[in-house]
């Protein structure tokens, strides 16, 4: 059965298309099966003041950002003009031309200053700025002072950060990844292209694996592991059809497994054995996400006004895939939840196995 081969009715609730996600799951023939159960959608603009000692889960959409709970308060709504970023510690909204940004916390609390130029990007508990020029940027400490700053030639074209560090990829094909205090780990350009050029990395929570989609004529997906001080490649291949944008590079919690998009898709690397996967999805890929007991990936995918969101199983399985329309939408996972916002609503949708 396929979801994606029923006829779409757009003038449905949002909310019977997860319940026509539940009944799939729960037909499935297996020892064990898998429910999703609809527990509630909510409007960001009925703001209801969280308590503190709420866990606060931020969102994003359309031009609005904030936090809500797991019990489906919506803490903050926000308005933004320009950009913004936010994570579970701290948002921030900023301008084109920002001489200096202010950061917050999740419940409202000024935390700081970033007294620098640029644009902000808060990943988790890290907060970064990219500086005038593109080709250079500034860790940021909790009360905004700079930590480290690194300063390229070439323009900086794609950047993520854990845990266990950072990485950046560069328009001349160059990929640096740096260690927790701003030290240099790796540093090798991947090559193999006619052109050079890093459209999407990631770096694992333990700083020690780095991944790109690199090169342009002859694009190829490429990941490397450091070692002794060198940067020693564990696993490529040349990916046929290539991408000519920035792209989505994510490890999964443990590093197992790499994902990323490829022009026509998602592709799946299991570094435990070196293999590959390759699942058909149209558009683009915004987000994957994992379920706290890592027994579920999802895939949050867009193209022109249609969002997909693809269900794996132990990583690489494809179970099932719904879409609806939208101008905005988000993903998130917490306590076996699956937070699904579209356009200004979001809805909790829990995961048992029953």
């Amino acid at each position: 059965m396929n979801l994606n081969k029923k006829k779409r009715n757009y003038l449905i609730p949002f909310i019977t298309i997860f319940c026509i996600l539940y009944i799939f799951f729960s037909m499935r023939p297996t020892g064990t099966e898998l429910h999703f159960t609809p527990e509630w959608t909510v409007n960001i603009h009925n703001v209801q003041k969280a308590s503190a000692d709420d866990k606060k889960i931020p969102y994003r959409l359309n031009n609005k950002i904030g936090y809500f709970t797991e019990e489906g308060k919506i803490d903050s709504c926000i308005e933004f003009p320009f950009k913004s970023s936010i994570s579970d510690s701290w948002y921030c909204t900023y301008l084109q031309n920002n001489a200096k940004t202010d950061f917050y916390l999740a419940d409202g609390t000024k935390a700081g200053t970033i007294e620098k130029e640029g644009f902000p990007f808060i990943d988790e508990d890290r907060i970064y700025i990219m500086l005038p020029g593109g080709n250079s940027f500034a860790k940021i400490s909790e009360d905004g002072k700079t930590e480290w700053s690194y300063e390229n030639y070439s323009p900086l074209t794609a950047f993520s950060s854990s845990k266990g560090g950072t990485v950046a990829g560069y328009a001349d094909g160059s990929i640096i990844s740096f260690d927790t205090e701003g030290k240099i780990s790796q540093m090798f350009n991947p090559g193999g292209s006619d052109i050079e050029v890093i459209l999407g990395a990631d770096i694992s929570d333990n700083g020690n694996i780095i991944a790109c989609v690199s090169g342009q004529n002859n694009q190829r997906f490429v990941v490397a592991e450091r070692n002794e001080g060198h940067s020693r490649i564990i696993f490529h291949e040349y990916l046929g059809s290539q991408l000519n944008r920035q792209t989505l590079v994510r490890f999964s919690p443990k590093a197992d497994f790499v994902y990323y998009n490829f022009n026509g898709g998602l592709g799946i690397v299991n570094l435990l054995n070196s293999t590959a996967k390759k699942i058909p999805v149209n558009g683009k890929i915004l987000q994957v996400e994992f379920s706290d007991d890592g027994q579920l990936v999802f895939v949050l995918s867009h193209e022109k006004n249609i969002y997909t969101i693809m269900v794996l199983e132990k990583n690489i399985h494809q179970m099932a895939d719904f879409s609806f329309e939208g101008n905005s939408s988000f993903i998130q996972t917490r306590s076996n939840s699956l937070f699904v916002g579209r356009n200004n609503k979001i809805s909790r949708i829990s995961i048992s196995n029953k």
